[in-house]
């Protein structure tokens, strides 16, 4: 277990929790699923695409919030904001080649007008933010399962 394994896209594996001597058995994400996922964004962003950005959105977003949902019980806030990352510069990119935007103008239809950063937008379909999914641990039931054979009349 200190090697950890594999297991449906999860990397279990046994480790110390940070600050203390307890050892707890963590899931995280692994790499092939992340692979496999950033594989569909690079495949739906290519640099000379002239889809329309509403459609190329749309698909992104199904693709991500499906995945999120699957993978939202494991450690992975810090991978979750990284993915994000990942698909914002994409997207960016893209849309520079496709508008023929410079840096500039980029900067000027992403930005508020406080100078902050948004996530990109067609025509009402907004970007999905990976970095903002609630990570949810499984909580420990032990003897709070019900077992109908601990109860006296169970026959």
């Amino acid at each position: 277990m200190s090697e950890g394994f594999d297991f449906l896209g999860f990397r279990l594996q046994w480790k110390r929790k940070r600050g203390t001597d307890n050892w707890y058995v963590y899931t995280f994400i692994a790499d092939r699923p992340i692979r496999s996922l950033k594989d569909k964004i690079r495949a739906l962003t290519p640099r000379l695409s002239q889809q329309p950005p509403r459609d190329v959105l749309r698909r992104l977003n199904r693709i991500m919030r499906g995945w999120s949902n699957y993978f939202r019980y494991a450690v992975a806030k810090s991978t979750m904001q990284a993915l994000a990352i990942f698909v914002w510069r994409r997207v960016a990119r893209w849309w520079m080649r496709l508008h023929r935007w410079s840096w500039t103008e980029l900067r000027r239809h992403l930005t508020d007008h406080s100078g902050r950063w948004r996530m990109p937008s067609s025509d009402g379909v907004e970007l999905f933010n990976l970095g903002r999914v609630p990570t949810e641990r499984y909580r420990y039931r032990g003897n709070k399962i019900p077992n109908p054979w601990a109860l006296a009349n169970h026959a």
